[in-house]
Order: structure tokens, then C-alpha cells, then sequence
């Protein structure tokens, strides 16, 4: 039996690079470097710009795993973005900045090689989960150029739209039996500090401080049973924001838990993409100027 098809060409064919090397930091106590990565996924399309879409992973800041979600990430970029998954440094490795130093880097970096990938760098998007959550809302907020370091400066790492999902938005308002298990928690190790006994300093390191109405867009995505990073971290993020008149919405997912299945469902996933087709756009022409300015 033999069939013939003729198929019609309508999407680009899409490609996974792993382990890119977009910046090196210091290791070792100072003694020696080493290399961040980051995965990519893009079209190999030379007639557009793609929007893109920056993934910050989760886990408490003291470890990730940037590949852990290519396979939802591969949906994202199919819907017509390029999306790169950044790694970052933990908190074993040293206290805040570093972590959102290293997120900025990495965007810095897909701006400079935005014709290599096909990247629109003036359409870039955040979304992280829990810590990555929170490093994204931060790389949303935080614009103060103290934290662009390293490579590639002369790029702005300011994002046009960001998605955290249960994001710590305010390290001051989780509870604590004593300031001896409060030291021991994730957040005094973000702070580098107790953040119980250092209460003015825990809050300057919070997404909540950098609140303008020149906020982009946000869409934060909480499930109201969460037992890991409380409810209530999502809404006072929202709830500030929408004081502040900036562009957010908070998906209350109903009765999920933290990294819980609904996350990883289609119709969560679709509520994504239409929020950053439509803070983002589609892909345009390559030098089509014309149809920037229209926007």
C-alpha cells in the first residue's frame, strides 16, 4: 500500500540547544570560575522575530534543574515563541543579588544574540515557579542597573511581561516558631541573614518593595491550597500591584498545592500562552518597523 502527501508548510521547524554557556561568575570562594547555562528552544525561522519567553526554574533557591520542564516549555515555544531556560546561582553559592544578577545576565544575553536565535528583544517575558517565581516578578520589578553585571551591559534586561507562579512575594511574611527556625529557613538563606532579626533588611529584597505602576504586565498563578509558599504571598503581590495601577490578574487555582498537577494541565498551559500572545504579540517580520509603531 502506498500513500502520497503533499503537506502544506505553515510552521517553522523548531530546535533545542542545551547547556549554553551565557555567563561567567565567580566559584570556588573566588578561587575559580565557572560557567552558567541556559536551554533554548527557538524557530529556525530567518524571516521573523519571535517574542521570547524566559523559564526560571523553582526550588528554594538552593537548587534547580533548568531542563526539568522542556516538555511544557516545547508547547510555549510552538505557540510561536523562543524560550530559554536560565540557571542561576544557589544560595549554598552565596546570598542575594546572585541569583537575580545571574537571571538578568541571561536575558542580557538573549538580547545580544537575539538575530542568532531570532529573538524580538524588545518583546521578552518572565515566568519562574516558586523561587523562580520569585526571581521572575524581581527581573520584572527590580530595574535599578546595580543589578546588571557581567557581560553585556550595554543590553537592558527590562522584560515587557512576567508570570510567577506562587511566588514569595514578601520574605517577612512567613511564620516562624523562633528566630532559631527562622534561621534555618530558605529565606534567611536568600538574605543571607535571619530574616526574623533583620526584618528591614528582608524586606528590601522583596518583589513587593519594587512595585511601580511602571510595572509590565502580570499574570500570577496561586493555588489556595498551597502549603509550601502560603496563598496569601500571591495576593499581597496582586493586591499591590493593582494599588499601584499596573496590568496584573491572579489566577486562583482552586485547591491546588504548591507544584501541584493543575500546573502541569493543557488548559492551564493555554491561559499562559494567551497572555503572552497578548502582552507579547506573535512573531513579525524581520525589519518590519511598521508594524511596531502601529502597536
Amino acid at each position: 500500500m502506498r500513500e502520497t502527501l503533499k503537506i502544506k508548510v505553515e510552521a517553522p521547524q523548531y530546535s533545542v540547544v542545551t547547556g549554553v554557556t551565557f555567563a561567567q561568575v565567580d566559584a570556588w570562594f573566588g578561587h575559580t570560575r565557572r560557567d552558567l547555562k541556559m536551554d533554548i528552544i527557538y524557530p529556525e525561522d530567518e524571516t521573523k522575530k519571535y517574542p521570547c519567553v524566559v523559564w526560571i526554574c523553582g526550588g528554594a533557591w538552593i537548587r534547580l534543574d533548568r531542563s526539568a520542564h522542556l516538555a511544557y516549555l516545547t508547547e510555549l515555544a510552538r505557540a510561536g515563541f523562543v524560550v530559554a531556560s536560565v540557571e542561576y546561582r544557589t544560595t549554598n553559592e552565596g546570598p542575594f543579588p546572585i541569583q537575580l544578577t545571574d537571571v538578568k545576565a541571561g536575558i542580557r544575553y538573549l538580547k545580544a544574540l537575539s538575530d542568532r536565535y531570532h529573538i524580538d528583544p524588545e518583546r521578552v517575558g518572565v515566568m519562574g515557579e516558586s523561587a523562580g517565581g520569585y526571581l521572575a516578578a524581581m527581573a520584572a520589578l527590580a530595574e535599578d542597573r546595580a543589578f546588571d553585571v557581567g557581560a553585556f551591559t550595554e543590553f537592558s534586561s527590562k522584560v515587557q511581561a512576567a508570570c510567577p507562579w506562587y511566588p514569595p512575594a514578601d520574605v517577612t511574611g512567613f511564620s516562624y516558631p523562633s528566630p532559631v527556625e527562622a534561621a534555618a529557613s530558605m529565606e534567611s538563606m536568600l538574605l543571607g541573614k535571619n530574616v526574623m532579626l533583620n526584618r528591614e533588611e528582608a524586606i528590601k529584597i522583596c518583589p513587593v518593595s519594587f512595585v511601580t505602576k511602571e510595572a509590565p504586565p502580570f499574570l500570577i498563578i496561586h493555588g489556595n491550597n498551597d502549603h509550601t509558599v502560603p496563598f496569601s504571598q500571591g495576593e499581597i503581590l496582586h493586591d499591590r500591584l493593582e494599588e499601584a495601577g499596573a496590568d496584573v490578574k491572579l489566577l486562583v487555582l482552586e485547591g491546588a498545592d504548591h507544584a501541584d498537577m493543575p500546573f502541569f494541565q493543557e488548559e492551564l498551559w493555554q491561559r499562559i500562552i494567551a497572555f503572552f500572545q497578548d502582552k507579547l504579540g506573535a512573531a513579525r517580520p524581520k525589519g518590519n518597523e511598521k508594524e511596531k509603531e502601529k502597536e
